[in-house]
């Protein structure tokens, strides 16, 4: 057990909770499930020492509430709330009603969480710690005028975005002044809807833009990084396929790219996981900071593979008052990973959400085949939150390899009762432009496009 964490609640559900719980089951800490009336039969609740329904199933009165999870803690004598990714983890208010209740956030501070969490103030951060960021407006813009000023010097085509945005929401592009005269508006008022913040800020618009990400681990003091992810294969701005490291990095960019993510984590005095986000100019070779991940990530697992560190287990050590087991040298690359991200979504209907029944479930074995999920055969698959089902992860000796064994293990898989993106991720793996690896964030889409059509990517 950890010298801090005598009994951990997850704030979460589906196949992060289960993540986590086996993570705490490792290092002996007992688990306490917090979750949904519609998750009290998941596997997440199975597999906990406690269970604890926090409310209805919709998330605002579940996941999303406070004061209900800061209830469970109350009631069941955990001392540490594990939040995941997505819900509450990024919400500072949360992990302050965390602390103030005299427990311990798994994650970062909460002034780190809000820091980081305003996408212009990360900017400025960034810039501060030398870590070179998107040319753009240097923070949040007021009116159209100021935008328009900005535009003079960066030039177009221009983001407009949600400083208090993410998961590729509360973006707009503007193309030329007038352009920028019409979305502006927009996107503030979009922003305020959205995030109940209408600032925002302008960056310029990379048209052949990779998105690579690196992993790092800090415990406050000192900071190191797993290497990166490569994580351009989106749709509408969401990663379906990811891999480590990323195929176009020589051993330089690499370098220099990780060593950046360092220097911004340590400035912050980072305490457990996060991730910094970048943009790749396939044309000239720079890379931009975007955005930092104040949390796991849904493609954490590559990083494991390629590392071979748990980094859940890390981040409850952390929060438990380790410091740091290892140091820069002692992180070793080992190998290439990918991720495939399997949806109840039906690719053949624009994927159209297909929660329903786990009627036959067959996964893959062998080396190198890992499944994080959180299904079991008879499970229903409720149609309220998230449609990930299961991530399936391979890794290789190389890319070859693990591009290969990908295949294979798609092959090996059933995954009966609903559709899902289970077929997508076998026709993907046989395209020979992501065995090339030319792909940038735009590839994917452009080749669904195409392949609705008939046509041949």
């Amino acid at each position: 057990m950890t010298q801090g964490i005598r009994k951990l609640l997850i704030a979460n559900r589906g196949e992060i909770a289960v993540r986590i719980i086996r993570a705490a089951h490792a290092l002996g800490i007992p688990t306490v499930a917090a979750c949904s009336e519609a998750d009290r039969d998941s596997l997440a609740a199975r597999m906990a020492d406690e269970v604890h329904v926090l409310g209805q199933a919709r998330a605002d009165k579940s996941y999303l509430n406070i004061k209900a999870l800061i209830g469970a803690l109350k009631v069941t004598g955990a001392d540490a709330v594990h939040p995941g990714y997505g819900f509450l983890s990024e919400n500072a208010d949360f992990a302050e009603a965390v602390v103030a209740a005299g427990a311990i956030f798994v994650g970062p501070s909460p002034d780190t969480i809000r820091r980081m969490g305003d996408k212009a103030e990360a900017r400025r951060t960034a810039q501060a710690a030398g870590v070179p960021v998107v040319p753009g407006s240097p923070g949040e813009l007021i009116d159209v005028d100021s935008a328009l000023n900005v535009a003079e010097s960066v030039g177009f085509p221009l983001l407009i975005k949600a400083s208090a945005g993410g998961g590729g929401r509360g973006i707009r592009l503007a193309q030329n002044a007038p352009q920028l005269r019409d979305e502006f508006p927009r996107a503030q008022r979009e922003a305020l809807a959205a995030f109940g913040n209408g600032g925002v800020y302008l960056e310029r618009f990379i048209t052949k833009a990779r998105h690579i990400e690196v992993q790092v681990l800090g415990d406050g003091q000192r900071a190191v990084h797993l290497f990166e992810r490569e994580c351009s294969l989106q749709r509408r701005r969401q990663k379906i396929f990811e891999e480590a490291p990323s195929p176009v990095l020589d051993q330089q960019q690499r370098e220099t790219l990780c060593a950046s993510a360092v220097r911004l984590a340590e400035s912050l005095g980072y305490r457990g996981a996060g991730t910094l986000e970048y943009l790749y100019d396939d044309t000239t070779g720079e890379f931009f900071f975007i955005e930092m991940n104040t949390r796991i990530q849904v493609e954490h697992p590559v990083s494991e593979l390629i590392t071979g560190i748990d980094l859940v287990q890390a981040m409850l050590r952390i929060a438990g008052g380790e410091p740091l087991q290892f140091k820069q040298s002692d992180i070793q690359l080992k190998g290439t990973a990918l991720q495939m991200r399997l949806n109840a979504e039906d690719p053949a209907r624009d994927f159209f959400p297909c929660p329903g029944r786990v009627e036959e479930l067959i996964w893959p074995q062998g080396a190198g085949i890992r499944v994080d999920t959180h299904l079991y055969p008879g499970y229903r698959v409720p149609p309220y939150y998230d449609s990930l089902l299961a991530k399936l992860i391979v890794q290789g000796a190389d890319r070859t390899e693990t591009l290969a064994r990908a295949l294979r293990a798609v092959e090996q898989t059933t995954l009966g009762g609903m559709a899902s993106t289970l077929p997508l991720h076998r026709e993907l793996l046989q395209q020979p432009w992501l065995h090339r690896a030319d792909f940038n964030t735009g590839t994917l889409e452009t080749w669904l496009v195409e392949r609705r059509r008939g046509g041949e990517a």
